[in-house]
């Protein structure tokens, strides 16, 4: 006998009121979710930065930390806030070290992201070739994002460069780096000298180089004038430099006049029109270029130099030929007016 088929009536009706019945809940749990969200970030607390404000995390610093010193300036509302908001929400990135500028549109959410992953504020300073120390600690002590004070560092021993600090940091720290950065230059500088060159030692490379920086601001002519003077060193001559007649006067800061007769001839440790050989010690802190120069002096044979009116110097081998340039430089000085 054939069987009898039995199926399962399914009721229509009932189907779809379970379709209905499901998305209701979903959507009573997304609302759930929403709210419970809502009220939990409130509790949480938000961002209240009201203006432009930068932001400083020392190196080393924890995530609570962080979130406390927010706290304490005014930035959020709630440092237990921020973790937990950071922890649901958050990514394990870590926090970097430095200078952050928080603005009034971040949410709590964007403080993080940019601890974590944003720009950090870099701030720099400048020493130009040929800035001597004193002219060094002016410009570190008007800085008014660092902090601490120093001494005028000695002469010579900073590296003329641009470089990084942060808001807050120590003066002192500034200049450790410069004169690290000084020390390994003149090493690696003078493990590369030429064979004939007219200094001894590391600080003799140093003196003669901050003369030559001094005695020109034309790159062009760095090897000329460090072959020059490498000339007069050798062959005993007085350098007769007149930044070494300046230098005991003003400890390297521009004269504002010209140089008096009693200067010419006074005797120190400086003064080369006085003295042969090197000054006693540096009279500005030279850069890189003109510790090379010195190292690998240009050949010549010149002895002698005067400005020719553009900036730069005529060279000549012996002191005829230089009276004659010294003459046409004072016949150009009175057509100017200058004499």
């Amino acid at each position: 006998m054939p069987r009898s088929s039995c199926r399962r009536s399914i009721d229509p009706l009932k189907g779809f009121f379970g379709k209905k019945l499901g998305w209701t809940v979903a959507l009573l749990l997304a609302v759930v979710l929403a709210a419970g969200l809502y009220f939990g970030s409130a509790a949480m607390g938000g961002a209240t930065i009201k203006e432009e404000t930068p932001f400083v995390i020392p190196a080393g610093s924890s995530l609570s930390a962080v979130a406390g010193k927010l706290e304490d300036e005014g930035l959020i509302q709630s440092s237990d806030g921020f973790l937990i908001n950071a922890r649901l929400f958050g990514s394990s990135d870590p926090i970097q070290a430095g200078e952050f500028l928080l603005t009034p549109d971040m949410s709590q959410g964007d403080i993080l992201a940019a601890f974590q992953n944003g720009d950090v504020v870099r701030r720099f300073v400048t020493i130009p070739e040929g800035m001597p120390s004193i002219l060094v600690y002016e410009k570190l002590m008007a800085e008014d994002l660092l902090t601490g004070d120093i001494d005028v560092p000695l002469e010579g021993s900073v590296l003329p460069d641009t470089y990084a600090f942060e808001r807050g940091q120590d003066r002192g720290e500034i200049i450790e780096q410069m004169q690290t950065a000084m020390d390994t230059y003149l090493a690696e500088a003078w493990a590369k000298r030429g064979p004939n060159i007219a200094v001894e030692t590391m600080r003799e490379a140093l003196i003669l180089a901050s003369v030559v920086e001094k005695e020109t601001g034309t790159a062009a002519e760095r090897g000329t004038v460090a072959g020059l003077y490498s000339n007069r060193v050798k062959s005993g001559m007085l350098l007769q430099a007149d930044p070494t007649i300046i230098y005991p006067i003003t400890k390297g800061k521009p004269l504002g006049r010209r140089i008096r007769q009693s200067e010419i001839a006074a005797v120190n440790g400086y003064n080369t029109y006085t003295r042969v050989g090197l000054p006693e010690g540096p009279i500005t802190n030279p850069g890189r270029e003109s510790i090379a120069a010195v190292l690998n002096p240009e050949p010549h044979n010149y002895l002698f130099m005067v400005a020719d009116g553009t900036g730069g110097h005529e060279f000549n081998a012996t002191l005829e030929g230089h009276n004659a340039a010294v003459e046409k430089w004072y016949q150009l000085r009175r057509e100017r007016g200058e004499m």
